[in-house]
């Protein structure tokens, strides 16, 4: 059973928490966009045909991954973080090894699959664990630093990949997925205390957990910009999900496809950290909102692109750079927005979030990549929509009225003022 100290000692400082908790939760992207290179082979070698079927090696575990977030919060609020993630880590290290061995497309699946479900914790619980210790625009500064490492990742992922094949098959990246998995669980296991609040800790009470879940969810405050999150982050999975067949085979990248979806994704790294500096000046809202309105016209000039351009890279690119960027003004703040007031609740509170958050997008992404057509227009449609639909949804959460800076109390015990 893990420490029960509500607090990490002083020789774990925040920089290292940081550090700790954005590679934990880096592992689910090198589970995503590391074997992006890799799906051409992947799908010849075990017989998975043609076409957009390959993307299912990505969306099965997206959608499993989604699903099973509903699961770690309420096992962390009872049993603590370290214990919850700790597990995580070892399911996602040990079934990356079985999947080395897969010689069937559709058990590849089931794996992925099942990974997915048991390593979600990696979804939910650093989450928690901030909650735990940080509030406000300091919480939303924290997670624009954790985003700012974590997206790191992806943008060196295909690369890693590619680097791979170069010297051994698709197999060996999922056995240095697993190597790293233990590393990484043997970090934790030495350097990360234990964070619950002794007088937060819930007992496994199906009632009890149900109706935190749905205080986490229905909170007006919080649930748009869940929903609204889901929305833009489905449209990020919607382009990991057929990048390879977008910018390799439509767009022509071929060989430099590691570097141009790698040249995107590094714009969300600079955003995340620009965040980090200015949100606690201007407030996570006013951040945030300016950025929905810019990603809808941004949106528009993909669309316009995807049908008047199409095919031309040199338009697509600094476009997709741009939605990019502007989602680490958004990730980060609507996350810190939607978990302020379930400091009481954090574990259940994450759980049920990251579900919606992340099933929702996966299920959003699955739609987008399965709709590619040999053109970036449905790709360019779906952006619009889902920027558009994500904006309605936080004028609900706002009542109406955006920009504005909230100074009230929080919903739960010693959550003092909200920003």
């Amino acid at each position: 059973m893990a420490s029960t100290t509500a607090f990490p000692p002083k020789t774990l400082g925040q920089r290292e928490l940081v550090v700790m908790l954005a590679l934990l939760m880096s592992l689910q992207a090198l589970s995503i966009d590391g074997m992006l290179p890799a799906l051409d082979n992947i799908a010849r070698e075990l017989g998975a045909g043609e076409g957009n079927r390959r993307q299912l090696v990505v969306a099965t575990y997206l959608l499993a991954g989604g699903i099973g977030t509903l699961i770690p919060g309420a096992l962390a609020d009872r049993f603590g973080r370290r214990v919850v993630l700790l597990s995580s880590i070892a399911a996602y290290s040990l079934l990356s090894l079985a999947i080395a061995f897969v010689h069937d497309f559709t058990m590849m699946l089931v794996l992925r699959g099942i990974q997915g479900l048991l390593a979600s914790g990696l979804f939910v619980v650093p989450n928690a664990i901030v909650r735990d210790r940080y509030e406000g625009d300091q919480m939303a500064r924290l997670f624009s630093l954790i985003s700012a490492v974590f997206i790191t990742v992806p943008v060196f992922a295909p690369s890693l990949g590619q680097a791979v094949l170069l010297f051994a098959g698709w197999r060996w990246i999922f056995i240095i997925l697993a190597g790293l998995g233990f590393l990484a669980a043997v970090w934790a296991y030495l350097r990360l205390p234990e964070s619950l609040h002794p007088e937060y800790r819930q007992d496994i009470h199906v009632p009890t957990i149900l109706h935190n879940m749905r205080v986490a969810l229905l909170h007006r405050g919080a649930s748009g910009y869940v929903l609204g999150t889901s929305l833009l982050i489905g449209a990020v999975f919607g382009y990991v999900n057929s990048a390879q067949q977008l910018i390799g085979e439509h767009f022509r990248a071929g060989d430099w496809f590691p570097a141009v979806f790698g040249g995107t994704a590094a714009m969300m790294v600079v955003s995340n950290l620009v965040n980090s500096r200015i949100v606690e000046r201007f407030g996570a809202r006013r951040v945030s909102h300016m950025g929905i309105l810019i990603f809808i016209v941004v949106s528009l000039a993909q669309v316009w692109a995807a049908y008047y351009r199409d095919g031309d890279l040199a338009w697509f690119l600094p476009l997709m750079a741009t939605n990019l960027m502007l989602l680490g003004f958004l990730g980060a703040n609507f996350g810190s927005i939607a978990m302020q007031p379930f400091s009481h609740i954090a574990g259940a509170a994450a759980s049920v979030q990251s579900f919606f958050r992340m099933f929702g997008a996966a299920v959003v992404g699955l739609i987008i990549g399965q709709a590619y057509d040999g053109t970036a227009k449905p790709f360019a449609l779906a952006l619009l929509v889902c920027s558009s639909s994500a904006l309605v949804l936080v004028l609900f959460s706002e009542k109406g009225k955006l920009f504005r800076r909230l100074n009230k109390p929080g919903a739960g015990p010693g959550v003092p003022q909200v920003e």
